[in-house]
């Protein structure tokens, strides 16, 4: 954990995917074939994105990575026909001859001897994806990003709360489950409960998701195992949401001194990614389900540039600057007068404030606005 969230300069390391993870058993979600090379489905793929390196055919190999895809297309096929068969049995043999992880050949072309003579020989695996090149790579980045990722479990409960992501931390017992259950029940959208799988995506993201066994339940303690989505229907679940905010849930502590202002950003790393980070002490009484809600609204505003404590702190600043000098200087035998504590304010009654016209943002969350004449005595 972060205190102040230094960001990682590089990102987590990827995952280890072989050949057969990323292209064996429909995993592409294309037609595919393996032509030659089955020793060799063990290699490793360590990179997400393909290369389509016509050039190494030709025999210029600078650049070509073999821990990627290789992808050969109608042009590189092309080019390989056009040689005279000695040359195309050369040129095939230098190309796999560079340790490949895998050759991926287009549009059902059914390679041609020479090519699947050095895979053989080289032990790398030759597939054919019965798609166009465009649409085989799309599927292969998009395979190989879910495959790679890096990726921890943690314990702990992810909601979707007015579309920000809350991830609830906790010991065992504290109550994360039954906040979830509380939010729920305020239209809120569950994504995972005890079990929280965590994935990084470019450019510094974490995802989460519920483990395959326990999606759509949380456990309650007297009542058992719940199925959230039987329950309260499809609209209560959610299979997987971006991190926006850790909650870290804790006893209330006499002896411990929470964030009264909430100035200054702690973070929770997860995946060398900082996460905002807020404490919430629990005790008998309060509201969390309520706490939860404006914890999400504050990341809403702060998305917007509306860091409500800063503001709030410029104004207190402002006002001590307008005070009469004499105030300002402290008490004639020499005594400062402390600024005035945050709890010592004078509360203002809310009212509700209803913008004209609805928005898809106002429809599912309100804004709240002091009354202008209360602030008016304050001021005076």
């Amino acid at each position: 954990m972060s205190a102040r969230g230094e960001v990682s300069e590089a990102p987590p390391p990827l995952r280890d995917v072989s050949v057969a993870d990323a292209l064996s058993d429909g995993r592409l979600g294309l037609p595919a074939t393996l032509h030659a090379g089955a020793s060799g489905l063990g290699r490793p793929i360590q990179h997400p994105r393909v290369q389509k390196n016509g050039l190494a055919l030709a025999g210029h190999f600078r650049g070509l990575v073999p821990t990627r895809v290789q992808v050969l297309g109608e042009t590189e096929l092309s080019y390989l026909e056009a040689l005279s068969p000695a040359e195309r049995a050369a040129s095939c043999r230098a190309f796999f001859g560079l340790g490949l992880s895998v050759v991926v050949v287009t549009r059902g072309v059914t390679p041609a001897k020479p090519l699947v003579a050095a895979a053989e020989a080289s032990g790398t695996p030759l597939f054919v994806v019965h798609a166009a090149t465009s649409r085989t790579i799309n599927a292969l980045h998009a395979s190989l990003d879910e495959l790679l990722a890096p990726s921890t479990q943690l314990h702990g409960v992810l909601v979707d709360v007015f579309g920000v992501g809350l991830l609830l931390l906790g010991k065992s017992g504290i109550g994360k489950s039954e906040c979830a259950l509380e939010l729920v029940l305020r239209g809120h959208r569950l994504v995972a409960d005890d079990v929280v799988r965590c994935d990084w995506r470019p450019p510094g993201t974490v995802f989460g998701a519920a483990d395959e066994v326990l999606r759509h339940h949380v456990e309650v303690r007297g009542l058992g195992i719940l199925n959230v989505k039987d329950m309260f229907g499809v609209t209560a679940v959610r299979a997987r949401k971006r991190i926006d905010v850790v909650v870290r849930l804790e006893e209330w502590s006499e002896q411990r001194d929470y964030d009264r202002l909430g100035v200054d950003d702690a973070h929770h790393e997860i995946l060398a990614t900082p996460i905002r980070l807020l404490t919430v002490p629990v005790r008998p009484g309060r509201e969390m389900g309520t706490i939860l809600e404006m914890a999400a609204r504050d990341e809403l505003l702060r998305r917007a540039g509306t860091f409500s404590a800063r503001t709030f702190l410029e104004r207190l600043n402002a006002a001590r600057e307008r005070a009469p000098s004499h105030v300002a200087a402290g008490h004639p035998d020499g005594e400062s007068i402390a600024p005035p504590r945050v709890d010592a304010l004078p509360s203002v009654p809310a009212r509700r404030f209803a913008p004209e016209g609805p928005t898809p943002e106002t429809a599912e969350s309100s804004v709240f606005l002091p009354d202008a004449d209360l602030l008016g005595k304050d001021e005076e």
